[in-house]
């Protein structure tokens, strides 16, 4: 299976529709691949939480028509980052959409997590509710958003609901970046899946953005990872590793605490 990983930066100077003009493209140079990833909020950039509310769009809103079209024209499963979507009933939320390669949309996840520890996303945007996973050919994926990636049972969630590729998009901070590789590398070794994770690089709203994309496989080693700048990461690998290191090492069968309500005395 081939992934490419669209690491991009969110320039301040860029208009929006500018942004969505250039990652439609880039997304239609990645012909060929089986799986495009793009990060969390490209749209607006993670951190710019002014622009949350003006540039919030419906579900089937422009850059859901852009990518849809985009990854029909590339023949690509495509998992298009998050955009702020606002809810015909009034909510705000960050949520990722996936399509497949003839343009349909497969699925929508509402992030779970909201960061901002009571400002920021945290209020400015509601919490999704459901785990979503994504059955491709090849591999059932499991979806999370950035701040996701520090709450293992989410994880926990996706795998017992199927999935074996674990697909993060992220706007990171630099200024964590070691939790971001160590986070990543954890959740793969513990769920005993590929995870492939997508980061914003640059800088915007003043935060520098982590960059440095990454593959894990299901035992913890790096496929591929990015620099700090614009970069497409492509990598090749077998989903068919995950049931092999399942069958070999199966620690996920000797699981104990939230698998069933625990006895009375």
């Amino acid at each position: 299976m081939r992934a490419s990983v669209i690491q991009i930066a969110v320039n301040e100077d860029e208009s929006v529709e500018a942004r969505r003009r250039r990652v439609t493209a880039l997304v239609r140079e990645q012909a060929g691949a089986d799986l495009v990833v793009l990060p969390e909020l490209w749209t607006t950039g993670a951190f710019a939480y002014e622009e949350f509310g003006r540039e919030a769009e419906p579900l089937e809103g422009p850059t859901y028509e852009a990518m849809a079209k985009a990854a029909s024209d590339a023949g690509v499963w495509l998992h298009a980052g998050s955009i702020p979507e606002r809810d015909p009933s009034g909510p705000l939320y960050n949520t990722s959409l996936v399509f497949s390669p003839s343009g349909d949309l497969a699925a929508a996840y509402r992030k779970i997590h909201r960061f901002g520890f009571d400002k920021g996303e945290a209020v400015l945007m509601d919490a999704g509710t459901e785990l979503v996973t994504v059955r491709l050919p090849a591999t059932t994926l499991g979806l999370s958003t950035c701040y996701d990636l520090r709450f293992p049972e989410l994880y926990r969630g996706l795998v017992d609901a199927g999935a074996e590729t674990l697909v993060v998009s992220a706007g990171w901070p630099e200024r964590r970046r070691s939790h971001w590789t160590l986070l990543a590398q954890a959740r793969a070794v513990e769920n005993q899946s590929f995870l492939l994770a997508c980061a914003t690089a640059g800088t915007h709203a003043g935060i520098t953005q982590a960059g440095h994309s990454i593959v894990v496989d299901p035992w913890g080693e790096v496929l591929a990872q990015a620099g700090a700048g614009e970069e497409v990461l492509t990598v090749e690998f077998d989903p068919g590793k995950v049931a092999t290191t399942r069958e070999q090492f199966p620690a996920l069968k000797d699981r104990l605490l939230g698998l069933q309500p625990p006895r009375r005395p």
